[in-house]
């Protein structure tokens, strides 16, 4: 399968309203890539804040979306979904770069590239685009870990 709707997202990640950043899979090819869609709405949490006169989308949550990106590939390259024993935690963020404002009413494509992996960090190349416009580049690293709960 190449797509997943919302609802397969939500099976594949843990992060729930207000902090999901994926609301569609447009394209998957395990162990390589993944396209993922962020619908941008106005009516988001972040953006009375961020700006009251100008409301921008914080590049972190641009990254986040990245990272959520990338967990969905990993975790469908490894054929396992998450759970409330593990958690997928970005161990890195290199080369950076944020090169036009996400603004409500973007339809944001995030695009991960997977770059290999070992023990247990996994390393991804990662594109933002809004109508076709690089908006945001990043290389993460991300590592899936025992969560510290005891009690999970």
């Amino acid at each position: 399968m190449t797509e997943m709707d919302i609802m397969e997202v939500l099976d594949h990640l843990p992060q729930r309203y207000p902090f999901l950043m994926i609301d569609r899979v447009i394209a998957y090819e395990a162990g390589k890539r993944i396209v993922v869609l962020k619908n941008v709405s106005a009516n988001e949490p972040h953006f009375p804040g961020h700006f009251p006169f100008r409301p921008i989308m914080p590049g972190v949550l641009i990254l986040e979306g990245m990272a959520q990106a990338a967990s969905i590939l990993g975790f469908r390259t490894m054929g396992v979904k998450p759970t409330e024993k593990s958690v997928y935690y970005y161990v890195g963020i290199d080369n950076a770069r944020f090169k036009k404002p996400v603004v409500p009413g973007d339809r944001l494509e995030i695009e991960v590239i997977h770059q290999g992996n070992k023990r247990g960090f996994w390393k991804f190349s990662c594109t933002a685009r809004v109508d076709g416009t690089v908006v945001t580049e990043a290389d993460i690293i991300c590592a899936m870990r025992p969560s510290s709960d005891e009690t999970a």
